[in-house]
């Protein structure tokens, strides 16, 4: 296990490995895009936070959080968070944000994230392909890989300018196995190849790319559906015993902030990662000071059901 303080609540300047460092979370909204977020501010970095939900209005999802509440967090926890109502399926306003960023930050980009999704309501978890709603299937695809696509074209050239960086997808398991619905299983796996594709291209740059995939997430909707807070969640646990194993975003935050602080990441370049692996390597916590395996979960009470989860690719 490598030594490596969490990034929140440490001390000193150890614990700020991302200062002078610019990130982009495309999609920074709410759960994991947030938590990744916040938990780059808190090594220390400059995030500029996006998506469509914002104090000037909702997105279709109807939620109340915002770009402009997750960047105050990110300020919060001490870094400087920066709002930009961005929808990443129109190339023009992708475009405007990027240049937007090259001039306030001298054309400089160390980390893009792309974890815009937003998808849960076009996803059909009860029928198969042949039953499905063509048009929201591929609304559902362009929401979810097409934003990422879109957000690595225009955002890329910032990071291939100053030769190093780190591009993260935001996917859903880090396997090959079968996620459950058609359309949703091609989305989360197209991500993880948009991470390879991006990987190959980007290594002779010197910019690394990877998938993550957190495990058992404490979204605000999860929580919402559930009745409790981040606060009170062990009260869910009677409901569904699974949730125990459950993590908060910030724990898929503090990943993605240890891989940006790596100083040896275009080793893990082109690989599908999880939490659940990487608390192991770097010696992050949950929120609550916790380390979460869903895996290892898995592996003792789901593979009976379910099967194995899998092989990492």
């Amino acid at each position: 296990m490598r030594d490596v303080e969490n990034s929140a609540g440490a001390a000193g300047e150890r614990s700020r490995p991302l200062a002078g460092k610019v990130a982009l979370v495309a999609g920074g909204t709410r759960g994991g895009g947030r938590g990744i977020a916040v938990e780059l501010g808190a090594a220390g970095a400059t995030v500029y936070v996006t998506g469509r939900s914002s104090s000037a209005g909702r997105s279709d999802l109807d939620r109340p959080e915002t770009i402009e509440g997750t960047a105050g967090l990110v300020t919060a926890a001490g870094g400087r968070g920066i709002a930009v109502r961005t929808d990443h399926s129109s190339p023009d306003e992708v475009r405007v944000l990027v240049g937007r960023i090259a001039a306030e930050q001298d054309g400089r980009l160390d980390i893009l994230v792309n974890s815009v999704w937003g998808g849960d309501p076009l996803t059909d978890w009860e029928h198969p392909l042949w039953e499905q709603d063509l048009d929201a299937g591929f609304r559902l695809l362009r929401q979810a890989v097409d934003t990422h696509v879109i957000t690595s074209r225009y955002a890329l050239p910032l990071l291939v300018a100053r030769r190093s960086g780190l591009v993260v997808e935001v996917t859903d398991g880090n396997t090959a196995r079968y996620r459950g619905s058609f359309f949703y299983d091609l989305v989360k796996s197209s991500v993880i190849r948009l991470a390879v594709a991006q990987a190959a291209e980007l290594k002779p740059y010197g910019v690394a790319a990877v998938a993550i995939t957190p495990g058992f997430l404490r979204s605000e909707a999860m929580l919402d559906g559930l009745g409790v807070t981040e606060e009170t969640w062990r009260d869910a646990v009677a409901e569904d015993p699974n949730f125990a194993h459950s993590e908060s975003p910030a724990y898929l935050g503090r990943a993605v902030a240890a891989l940006a602080a790596d100083p040896d990441i275009m080793t893990k370049s082109g690989r599908a990662l999880a939490t659940w692996g990487l608390y192991e390597e770097y010696g992050f916590t949950d929120a609550d000071g916790t380390r979460p395996d869903f895996a290892a979960h898995w592996a003792r009470s789901l593979v009976a059901e379910y099967g194995p989860l899998g092989e990492p690719l």
